[in-house]
Formats: C-alpha cells, sequence, structure tokens
C-alpha cells in the first residue's frame, strides 16, 4: 500500500477480496483494518524492529545493479554525497503521540533524512518530536547513517549539513570515520561587516556587475585530531540593486562553510548548493508517497511506518533508475531521475488483468498502453 501512496490503515478493506494483492504477498487471508492496526502497533513495540529494517535497507542498497552516483571533485577525486536534513511533517488537529510545534510553526513531527547518492537513496531516518531542536541527537544519527553508508560503498563519502547543525560534535564524528564534510557554518555573534574586513585583507575579489562586489576565501585551521580543515566564505557587498537603483548604506551578506577537504571556494560552495536537492527527495516522500501524515497515534508506530516508507521509496528510486537504462519508455526527455509520483502512476498502478487458466496465474497487460514494453522489462528483471 505505501508502494501506492497510500500509508492509512483504512486502504487494507479495498484490498480484502483482491486475488493479485494476497497472490503477491503470499497471504491467505488479508487482514482487516482493525487487525492490520493491532498487528503493527504490535511488531513496533519489538525492540529490534527498525534495526532489522536498518539491516535490510543496507542490504538491498548493496545489491543495486546500477552504481549509485557519486559527485566529481576538481582535483579528480570522487565523493558519494551524503545529504542530511530534517522536515516537518504537518500532523496538526490530532492527538498523536508526539505531536508538537515544529520550528516552521506547524505541529507535527519533526524527523530526520540522511540521503545518499545523486539518485537520493535514503540510507537512514528517525522519527522525532515536533519541538527538538534539530541538532538534538544528530551526532548519533550521523554516526548510524555514515557507517551504514560506508558498508553499501567503498567510495569515501562526502557529508553536506545546513547551519543548523553546525555544531564540534558532528564534526568530531566525521573525523572519527574518516568522513569529508562541508557544514554551513552559523556566524551566531559573528557579523558580515566583520567578515567583509578579513575578506577585504585576505580574499579574492569579483565584480559580476556594477555595484556589486563578491569576495571569496578560506582560511586553514586544525580539527580535534590536528589534520587540516578548513573555513571557506563568500562575502558580498552591494552598493547598487540589480535595477540600478543606489543604496544609501551598503548591504553585506556572508556565507561561511567548514570544509575538510583543501577544494577551491568556488567548488566548496557549489557542492553545498548541490546539498539543496534534498528538498526535492522530502517532497516525494511527503506528497508522492502521501506519508506526511501518519496513520497511528502511537509514536513507535509511526516511527516504523516511516522506516517501511523510506525503504519503499528506495524500492521505487530503484524502479525509476532502472527504467531509464532502457529506450522502450513513452517519454523521450531525457532525465536524470524519474520522480515517484511517475513510477506509481505508470509502474505500480499499471492497468492489467490477473486470470487463472490450466492451473497457472497470469497478468495479463494491453499491448496499446504506451508503458507496455517497459514494464514487462521491468517486471522480468525484478522477477529473476
Amino acid at each position: 500500500m505505501l508502494a501506492q501512496g497510500k500509508n492509512d490503515f483504512g486502504w487494507i478493506e479495498s484490498h480484502r477480496h483482491d486475488p493479485l494483492f494476497q497472490t503477491a504477498l503470499g497471504l491467505h487471508q488479508t487482514p482487516s483494518e482493525a487487525t492490520l492496526r493491532q498487528r503493527m502497533d504490535q511488531i513496533a513495540r519489538h525492540d529490534d524492529t527498525l534495526s532489522v529494517l536498518g539491516k535490510e535497507n543496507v542490504r538491498f542498497l548493496q545489491q543495486l545493479d546500477s552504481r549509485i552516483t557519486s559527485t566529481s571533485l576538481s582535483n579528480g577525486e570522487e565523493r558519494i554525497p551524503i545529504d542530511a536534513d530534517h522536515s516537518p511533517f504537518d500532523n496538526g488537529d490530532t492527538n498523536k503521540e508526539g505531536v508538537s510545534r515544529t520550528y516552521n510553526g506547524v505541529d507535527g513531527y519533526n524527523p530526520g533524512f540522511a540521503y545518499m547518492g545523486q539518485e537520493g537513496y535514503v540510507i537512514h531516518a528517525e522519527l522525532r518530536i515536533g519541538k527538538d531542536h534539530v541538532q538534538k541527537g544528530t551526532p548519533a544519527f550521523l554516526h548510524k547513517a555514515l557507517t551504514s553508508a560506508q558498508q553499501v560503498t567503498d567510495t569515501p563519502l562526502l557529508l553536506r549539513l545546513d547551519a543548523g547543525n553546525d555544531a564540534s560534535a558532528n564534526r568530531k564524528v566525521c573525523d572519527q570515520l574518516g568522513v569529508d564534510y562541508i557544514i554551513k557554518r552559523n556566524l551566531r555573534q559573528e557579523t558580515p561587516e566583520a567578515w567583509l574586513a578579513i575578506a577585504e585583507q585576505q580574499g579574492t575579489a569579483t565584480e559580476p556587475r556594477e555595484g556589486k562586489k563578491v569576495y571569496t576565501g578560506k582560511i586553514q585551521m586544525r580539527n580535534s585530531q590536528g589534520d587540516p580543515t578548513w573555513q571557506a566564505y563568500q562575502v558580498v557587498e552591494r552598493t547598487m540593486t540589480r535595477d540600478g537603483q543606489m543604496l544609501l548604506v551598503p548591504e553585506v551578506t556572508c556565507d561561511s562553510y567548514w570544509v575538510s577537504m583543501d577544494l577551491p571556494v568556488d567548488d566548496t560552495i557549489e557542492l553545498y548548493h548541490q546539498h539543496g536537492t534534498c528538498e526535492q527527495f522530502h517532497s516525494e516522500l511527503k506528497t508522492d508517497m502521501d506519508l506526511e501524515r501518519f496513520p497511528s497515534g502511537k509514536f513507535a508506530t509511526n516511527h516504523m511506518i516511516l522506516t517501511l516508507g523510506c525503504f519503499v521509496y528506495n524500492l521505487l528510486r530503484n524502479i525509476g533508475q532502472e527504467a531509464l537504462k532502457g529506450d522502450d519508455m513513452p517519454v523521450k526527455k531525457k532525465v536524470f531521475r524519474r520522480r515517484l509520483k511517475t513510477v506509481i502512476d505508470q509502474m505500480v498502478m499499471f492497468a492489467g488483468k490477473f486470470v487463472q487458466h490450466a492451473r497457472q496465474l497470469y497478468l495479463k497487460i494491453s499491448k496499446h498502453n504506451p508503458w507496455h514494453h517497459c514494464f514487462q522489462r521491468l517486471y522480468q528483471q525484478f522477477l529473476w
């Protein structure tokens, strides 16, 4: 049901007398809504449930036919990006356990996600109550995510975090595991004007247009283990708006980053900007899979459903990536990733007829369906 974008227990009633549903899952009898809710609550209470699901997720990613896409650095090295971020899930107007005010002003949960590769496979996810700060429990979360990612690939990793997770404890976890990182700094008490003074003395200045100066540079430091690390910065001073309006007081903005690698500043900024792609992954989980509003009132059950949903998300993502390998799709537009909504609509909700003949079960599909060849190729690939 999660693969169809249906996460409410009530959807099981539409499959109570569906022979395809029972046969595909090996069920002798489809449970009712009440029975399904009760069994999910029982399974969620076991201490090892999330651990088992996490291990199965890692095992699935290890067995992918397609290689997880890395990011190329300017020095020719490759890194698998790990993008960790939080996304508030709106569960307002409910009395669900753990629902409270999130940082964006809605009542709900504040789960954390760690996405792997440019495809955005979920390597680890945790459900958190809404009022928790994004940094609470993050070092342990990152340790689980990074160690799981290291089991999937031998390629070095690159962790990317935004300013909400600017903490020495996070960098220490990366240092211990030998993982490179780019973390946007929280300036806290530092002012953009103070950084402008530093940039004018030490940075490199460019003027992309009249009235706008951009200063870039980096400062070498040492981490907790004595290895070199850098603070990269970009300071922008505007004395004129884009449309030619002069400013009485110059407008100064500053972005600063913790970087574990000796990279050009422009490359560091570009690599961090790619971190914004994880917002698309959040959207696909929340809207395409309709996973935002959880079906249970119990926190443990919703946590398990989130973990199951992320595993299904990886399955759907893999189906979409495998579909791109062939030339039998009716959509000819060249893309790197197939959105999950398209995968659900065209591959999972594929129209067909389930028939039984000569003690054999058949799935009959129309040859006039434009996705016929792509579906048949993927069905045979995943079946065998």
